[in-house]
């Protein structure tokens, strides 16, 4: 199978921003929390320039990688398990089970998410793990759907209905037959869970409910209007951490976008 240029592209910017992430400590020329002269312009010494308390733009954005693609992933992979469970659930088992999650799944996606996010994270403490909760609460119900819809078309290939006529359980049938062939959804909504769970972060710290004594590209953008960066054009601190939050939305987008020369439907 064979994978489209932009595919690869992707790859290579989510590969810096992962370098980023994990190297910060080694990259970064600065402590990101250490004051300096406020108000620097792009200079080899400061190859962003500094902010209204003199921290290194550049620094910054490194360790807010951290922060940012940390949200991003364990909230899609949040996500991806509760609304693959909920799907395929929903469709192996039928009946009851079926109206039962399905209709939650329709409540769920009837509330609003980023409202409500913006409540729960006003509400409870400023942590990464409040925020993943912040995000993830309403954000599952589309995998869920489409899981389930794929999940049903498979319920009608021969071989399966020949093994729930032998008796053999919904589990068994989840475990052997419905996970291989829906590997590609899955994967391909839970790369796209991370974009618009970084998106919201990035949302939520740009209104002050992000996580406190962290650096995130979304909280650089928040002290960048809230101090007046934005009105007196100071460029270098609100572009960068925009571009960067472009950027990995894009190769995200890219990753999950890929197509397949052929694709195989995995059978018994």
């Amino acid at each position: 199978m064979k994978y489209n240029r932009s595919f690869y592209f992707g790859i290579g910017l989510l590969l810096i921003f992962l370098i980023m992430a994990v190297f910060a400590p080694v990259i970064a020329p600065y402590d990101p929390f250490a004051h300096g002269t406020p108000y620097l312009r792009p200079s080899v010494e400061h190859f962003l320039g500094t902010n209204d308390v003199g921290q290194d733009i550049f620094s910054e954005l490194i360790y807010g990688a951290r922060v940012s693609l940390t949200i991003g992933i364990v909230s899609s992979l949040v996500i991806t398990v509760i609304g693959t469970g909920i799907g395929l659930s929903s469709a192996c088992f039928g009946g009851r089970c079926d109206r039962i999650l399905m209709k939650l799944t329709s409540v769920a996606m009837a509330i609003p998410s980023l409202p409500v996010a913006i409540v729960l994270a006003a509400y409870l403490d400023a942590s990464i793990w409040n925020l993943v909760i912040a995000i993830c609460i309403t954000a599952w119900p589309s995998t869920a759907r489409i899981v389930r819809a794929k999940a049903l078309e498979l319920m009608e290939l021969p071989y399966i209905k020949i093994e729930k006529t032998m008796g053999v359980g919904g589990l068994r049938i989840i475990w052997k037959h419905m996970l291989p062939n829906l590997s590609d959804i899955v994967l391909t909504r839970s790369v796209l869970a991370i974009s618009g769970a970084m998106l919201t972060e990035a949302s939520l710290s740009f209104l002050g409910l992000g996580v406190l004594g962290q650096k995130s590209w979304g909280g650089i953008l928040y002290y960048a209007y809230f101090r007046n960066g934005i009105i007196n054009n100071y460029y270098w601190w609100y572009l960068p951490p925009m571009v960067c939050i472009s950027l990995s939305v894009l190769g995200f987008m890219l990753v999950a976008n890929r197509r397949w020369r052929k694709v195989e439907v995995k059978g018994c």
